[in-house]
């Protein structure tokens, strides 16, 4: 079996700025504090950290922080994928030797490759890898679907451990879980099916919404693993409209709002991104008073 990178939930964590640039005072009390309330990972530069808007300093500044911030007390996941695979080579490079602990790495977006290109890109960015990698399909977003046949074929690499999937198809992550099983771990991409993909055989999620409940998303996973079914499932659909309000805006606009609501630095975002319209982070702030968050 290969290794867990971990169990649980991982926050996909956002990139605060100030002025435009890479707020690292805030950010290092957002990971101080994601840390104190139980995360059991981190991922820095994914698409809620706006890693696609990120310089490639800034890129690589952000992660070597994050890996000096946390310092070893959880695994710290960098976002290194590309639609260029020789730069998502470069990346990952650089983020093994910065010490991240595994990598992130998105199906490339906009070249909309077929399923060969696909396997091919990833095989190439894990044999340079020093770490684990985890894939992640989110097709809404990047155009292509990494289909259950094409991960299962990649799950034979030696250094591709997991995927996060986020096709939303319940369906196709039944399928992907009956042909990966004891190759591949599976963490859901989407936060209103976290137990949907632990009833499946999960080992966590890849979290929006731990952003700003860290315990609770963890707890959530934990109740699962230790057999409350209800209590977790319970939590699930308790969320479910705080969830909805996260993404009723493209990701990651509403969690900046909430960020900042709760004091983790200014609503700021990179353009094509702008802030939340008023009436929607209105809904959003009411439904995180009702948690007691602000």
């Amino acid at each position: 079996m290969k290794q867990t990178v971990f169990t649980g939930a991982a926050t996909a964590i956002v990139t605060p700025f100030k002025n435009n640039e890479v707020d690292y005072e805030q950010f290092g009390r957002l990971i101080e504090w994601q840390i104190a309330e139980g995360i059991d990972a981190i991922v820095a530069c994914g698409t809620t950290g706006e890693g696609s808007t990120l310089t490639d300093e800034e890129h690589r500044d952000v992660i070597a922080y994050a890996v000096k911030k946390v310092n070893g007390r959880v695994p710290v996941i960098a976002g290194t994928g590309s639609n260029d695979t020789a730069y998502a080579i470069d990346l990952t490079k650089f983020a093994c030797e910065a010490g991240a602990d595994a990598m992130l790495l998105v199906t490339p977006y906009y070249n909309k490759a077929t399923q060969k290109g696909l396997i091919k890109s990833f095989e190439a960015v894990a044999d340079v890898s020093t770490k684990p990698c985890i894939l992640y399909n989110v097709p809404s977003r990047t155009g292509c679907n990494l289909l259950p046949a094409s991960a299962a074929a990649l799950a034979d690499h030696p250094n591709i451990v997991a995927i996060k999937e986020a096709c939303g198809n319940i369906s196709q992550i039944a399928e992907l879980a009956s042909l990966v099983r004891g190759k591949m771990d599976i963490y859901s991409g989407n936060d209103d099916q976290i137990v949907p993909v632990l009833s499946l055989g999960g080992k966590g999620v890849i979290s929006v919404l731990s952003n700003l409940m860290p315990r609770e998303t963890s707890l959530m996973c934990k109740k699962f693993f230790e057999g409350d079914v209800a209590g977790s499932c319970k939590m699930q659909l308790d969320l479910l409209e705080l969830v909805n309000a996260l993404f009723c805006e493209v990701n990651p606009i509403p969690v900046k709002a909430a960020m900042a609501a709760m004091g983790f630095g200014e609503n700021s975002l990179r353009l094509p991104l702008t802030p939340m319209e008023p009436q929607n982070e209105a809904k959003l702030l009411d439904l995180m008073r009702k948690q007691g968050l602000i």
